[in-house]
């Protein structure tokens, strides 16, 4: 009984494909699963496979024709059918063999391709499709901003493997792979706004080559630069050869297509390729001066008299919302900055004395910011309205001390928050907040980090700010300003001595906070921090 060889279901942005290589000619035995022939679209390279054992009996359309959705290719005999013999009439006649030979020989190299990439992958169209979606919001969360694709259409991926990332205005989130396999189409574009849950892409398993890369991931190139380039074929420019991604960006930035190495099949020049010439600049073209000489533009030009370059760059969804918020409180707070200096002898001594104690006991280092967290819970303690916040016309007294601890991270300033710090031993402040800068730095907060917080502390000292105003954080009524700490003649005791003294300032909002409570909370957090033996070191 016959079995019709069907083309598989393109997704609906896809309208049709290409038959690119058949694997098989009429005659040929297959087994079941076994690829026969593969199908180019505009976004990817689609396997059909055999849907059981037996002979390839009729081939319906040819290499280089148009199919479209769930077409039939072929036809499928049983085994005892074809026998390997040649085809009777009405099937594939000789000429048009010799003529399917002759052009495998000319596609001879994106066959070995194939070849490589079914041995190495599951055929994706037999893959179980998925819906890549967005993460689930948080009610404080209305919607991201895609803001990095790391996987294109085709490239084959590891499951959990991150696809891509989705920037909110707190933190960004990273959306990871179903299963091994690969994206069949990307719905969301870098740049794109989505919501809560929103699908960004369709993922097939099994998809794809070996998340290795190699001679299997070659097609997925082809299809990835197909996409990137809006369709097209290869192009040869002297002796090399061009995807059509790369070509553009090789005409965009005006590069001598000979100097870039390519590292695709075959020495194929991919758009990755571009990219690394361009970033270190070996592919620049050479410059010819007016007498006709040909110099290597090894360097760049110098700027042209009155030359005055811009860079125009969309700002980040936690830039645009760190502006907001910052004029917000500017605008709505009746806000006060009160200043006071702390002489921070007593700290430094405890620290020297105690630094390699306490990393022992604690496998942290001893460091400032946890005295001053401490500190400021204890103050917070005696001076409920600084812990206090503003809701609308009520005022909001919370019970326990949520401490934001400002970190800056490569995509700006975020506020993870130390929760029940009165709780928290000096050993738990400091691992925390070590561990709130690696995965600042990394990318890795969570919504859930910055969340809350009745008082923030910010530290512009380890950048070298002297003194400074800090803005608040709403609905949050104070924050605290730590400083660099820098050696002053004082007068201590009616004599002249050189202390390491660091400015404290403290932004109020002046609607919640009187000004006397506020210099008293400051006055506090100075008496504490010269006298840190009532502190539990917990060595």
């Amino acid at each position: 009984m016959a079995t019709e060889i069907k083309a598989p279901n393109f997704p609906e942005s896809v309208a049709e494909g290409t038959i690119a290589t058949w694997h098989k000619k009429v005659g040929d035995s297959v087994e079941r699963d076994e690829l026969i022939v593969e199908i180019e679209t505009d976004k990817v390279v689609l396997e059909v496979v055999a849907p059981d054992a037996g002979t390839v009996t009729e081939i319906k359309v040819e290499e280089g024709d148009t199919c479209d959705s769930e077409q039939v290719l072929g036809m499928l005999g049983a085994a005892s059918e074809g026998g390997g013999e040649k085809p009777a009439e009405g099937s594939k006649s000789a000429e048009g063999s010799n003529k399917e030979d002759s052009k495998k020989e000319e596609t001879g190299e994106k066959q070995d391709s194939a070849a490589a990439k079914s041995d190495d992958a599951k055929p994706a169209a037999s893959g179980k499709q998925h819906d890549v979606k967005a993460p689930s919001f948080p009610e404080s969360v209305q919607e991201g901003t895609v803001a990095t694709w790391h996987k294109q259409v085709g490239e084959a991926v590891k499951r959990d493997e991150i696809l891509a990332d989705i920037e909110t205005d707190k933190v960004v989130l990273e959306v990871v792979a179903p299963a091994d396999g690969a994206l069949s189409e990307i719905k969301v574009q870098e740049g794109e706004q989505v919501e809560s849950e929103a699908v960004l892409a369709l993922f097939a398993e099994g998809a794809g080559g070996d998340a290795g890369g190699g001679e299997a991931a070659a097609s997925d190139d082809t299809a990835s630069e197909s996409k990137d380039a809006g369709g097209g074929s290869d192009e040869k420019v002297g002796d090399k050869i061009l995807a059509p991604a790369a070509r553009k960006l090789v005409a965009e930035h005006d590069l001598d297509a000979s100097k870039i190495e390519g590292t695709g099949k075959g020495g194929r020049v991919l758009k990755e390729d571009v990219q690394k010439a361009v970033k270190d600049g070996s592919a620049k073209k050479e410059a010819k001066s007016t007498g006709g000489d040909v110099k290597a533009a090894a360097a760049p030009a110098p700027a042209v008299e009155g030359d005055r370059p811009e860079q125009r760059v969309p700002m980040s969804r936690l830039r645009q919302t760190i502006a907001k918020r910052l004029v917000q409180a500017q605008q709505t707070a009746a806000m006060l900055t009160t200043y006071n200096e702390v002489d921070m002898s007593a700290v430094m001594n405890l620290r020297s004395q105690y630094k390699e104690t306490f990393q022992k006991a604690h496998d942290t280092k001893l460091g400032f910011m946890g005295f001053f967290v401490k500190a400021c819970t204890e103050a917070l303690k005696r001076f409920p309205d600084v812990n206090a916040s503003i809701d609308g016309s009520d005022i909001v007294y919370h019970g326990y001390q949520d401490i934001g601890v400002a970190v800056s991270t490569p995509r700006g300033l975020v506020v993870p928050v130390l929760r029940d710090t009165d709780s928290m031993k000096l050993a738990d402040v400091e691992k925390s907040i070590v561990d709130f800068g690696k995965r600042g730095r990394d990318g890795k907060l969570g919504i859930e980090d910055m969340q809350g917080g009745t008082f923030t502390i910010t530290n512009g000292g380890i950048f070298g700010s002297l003194l400074s105003t800090p803005i608040i954080n709403p609905p949050q009524t104070a924050i605290l300003g730590m400083h660099k700490i820098q050696e002053r003649p004082m007068a201590v005791d009616g004599k002249v001595e050189i202390r390491p003294m660091m400015y404290l300032a403290i932004s109020y909002d002046h609607r919640m906070i009187d000004g006397k409570d506020a210099v008293q909370f400051l006055v506090t957090i100075k008496e504490l921090l010269e006298d840190p033996a009532r502190f539990l070191l917990d060595v």
